[in-house]
């Protein structure tokens, strides 16, 4: 989990309070390397809507319909989480693999459901990519770029 800076102190338990009746944006690759810019070059796959609360007693995630449908095509590289006015909280790592959300399925086909079957919160600076690939904007027939 990467946490916006104006919510940096705050405790596992504080975070999943904000997040009631908020959202959870699905995007395709090229996670920010903090939660505070806007996501920009990134396909935009799904949204989620936080229950409100949005954590059980038990720690699992209440959303308001899981599955939604698909907003287009790509496979999942983070999901950021906002309040309910839309102020960013928290990026979280997703898709196959050691990742905070995984999915039913790999990848995501526009207007076919995209499910959450596992929501976990990994400490900060666990994610498991690349560092080199943070902020990394990849171009079709160009390598990948290396972030400094």
């Amino acid at each position: 989990m990467n946490v916006a800076s104006e919510f940096a102190a705050c405790s596992e338990d504080e975070i999943k309070a904000l997040l009631g009746g908020g959202t959870l944006s699905v995007y395709s690759v090229a996670r920010p390397i903090t939660a505070d810019p806007p996501v920009d070059r990134s396909g935009l796959l799904a949204t989620f809507k936080f229950a409100s609360p949005a954590f059980s007693g038990d720690g699992s995630v209440s959303l308001a319909a899981n599955p939604v449908p698909a907003s287009s095509v790509g496979t999942p590289g983070f999901a950021r989480a906002c309040k309910a006015d839309g102020t960013v909280v928290a990026d979280f790592s997703a898709g196959p693999g050691p990742r905070e959300i995984k999915f039913i399925e790999v990848s995501c086909s526009q207007g076919a459901p995209v499910k959450i079957i596992a929501f976990k919160f990994i400490a900060e600076g666990s994610w498991p990519e690349r560092p080199d690939y943070y902020d990394a904007h990849p171009r079709p027939g160009f390598a990948m770029p290396l972030v400094p």
